[in-house]
């Protein structure tokens, strides 16, 4: 069987749930033809700087454009105006994806992202592609931009989603809610008395990982200075090399600063919360290492809604004054049973197992073509 997993780099959540995916195939399903590929690779070179360059700049330096963009596309009266408008834009840089699909015709494109679900969508419509179109939707809010009528099965995270797609007029039968794909490094289970020995940690002490995206940003600094002398804390600042620098001159006892870092699991699996940004990907990946998520500096648009979904269930919590972070985080290191309760409903609700399950929807060829 051939399989194309493929995905934007407009973001890393899309990337690493492509990642995990095609990394659980070839492991446990050698045998089929399996290629990953970036869709803005085969795109024109100045159309895929601005898609992929555009989202951080707009977050970082434009976030009232970003929110208004969001925000317009999502209008249901709009939605014919601003798709077709979407589309004209990506049909005319993405010829060279679109030529590359053709070309290879596989049996299966999985798509966790809806700017190359697009394209696969337009090329079966038109019948010039028979594959068969599973899209992973990436967060737990459903934006219009993934609802496409050549998609065969939607991936979603939660029932909440479903729930959203089922409103859109999507078929209850074309949508299995098996979570967000995630690395199964986060399904392992830690030695956390190691782990603490090889970050110098005392094993007794509330520990707070603080986690903001590739780029770092938020009140990070705040937080950490109204934390340190209640929890050891361990802050991954990415790429943010100002933040960096800044966090190790304060030198504070317990505190502990990164950079990039490969082995998010280990800071993981010995931290009691995390505070992060509401991201499809660090939610699932936090949830399946069973961590309290607490949101912070939350993007307009798709993290605000994964934010409001997870409130909802009682397994995430958003705070917009960070002023407040102390006394809550005080709260939980004060009253293990509360945090202990929480971490019983992640239990629960956590989807872990999506890579997994969705290898075996796609082997068992359990998905009906709507072409």
């Amino acid at each position: 069987m051939k399989i194309i997993i493929t995905y934007a780099s407009a973001g890393s959540g899309h990337r690493r749930a492509a990642q995990a995916l095609y990394n659980y195939f070839k492991k446990f399903c050698p045998h089929h033809d399996l290629q990953i590929i970036d869709a803005l690779q085969k795109s024109n070179p100045l159309f895929k700087n601005i898609y992929s360059y555009g989202y951080p700049f707009l977050v970082n330096h434009a976030l009232w454009l970003w929110r208004f963009s969001f925000w317009i596309t999502y209008i249901r009266c709009l939605r014919p105006i601003t798709k077709i408008l979407v589309f004209i834009i990506n049909r005319i840089n993405t010829n060279n994806f679109a030529q590359f699909l053709l070309q290879k015709n596989p049996d299966f494109i999985i798509s966790t992202h809806f700017f190359s679900s697009e394209i696969v969508a337009h090329l079966k419509k038109n019948h010039k592609l028979t594959s068969k179109l599973v899209t992973v939707i990436t967060d737990f809010g459903i934006h219009p931009f993934w609802i496409l009528d050549a998609t065969d099965i939607y991936i979603v995270a939660s029932d909440s989603s479903r729930e959203q797609l089922i409103l859109e007029g999507v078929e209850e039968s074309r949508i299995q809610v098996l979570g967000i794909p995630i690395d199964s490094k986060f399904l392992n289970r830690y030695n956390k008395n190691i782990l603490y020995k090889k970050f110098a940690l005392e094993p007794d002490k509330f520990t707070v990982l603080i986690v903001m995206g590739s780029f770092g940003i938020g009140k990070i600094e705040k937080v950490v200075d109204l934390l340190y002398k209640e929890a050891q804390i361990l802050v991954v600042c990415a790429q943010n090399k100002i933040l960096y620098a800044r966090l190790k001159k304060r030198n504070y006892a317990g505190l502990r600063i990164f950079g990039f870092v490969d082995n998010i699991q280990e800071l993981m699996a010995i931290s009691d919360i995390i505070i992060t940004k509401p991201g499809g990907l660090t939610i699932s990946e936090s949830l399946a290492m069973g961590l309290l998520p607490i949101f912070i500096t939350a993007i307009p648009g798709q993290e605000i809604e994964n934010a409001k979904i997870l409130a909802r269930k009682s397994i995430g919590i958003s705070i917009k004054d960070v002023a407040l972070i102390r006394d809550m985080v005080l709260d939980f290191k004060n009253h293990p049973d509360k945090l202990k309760s929480i971490k019983e409903k992640i239990r629960q609700e956590k989807k872990p197992f999506a890579t997994k399950d969705l290898c075996d929807v796609i082997c068992q060829g359990s998905i009906r073509s709507t072409s």
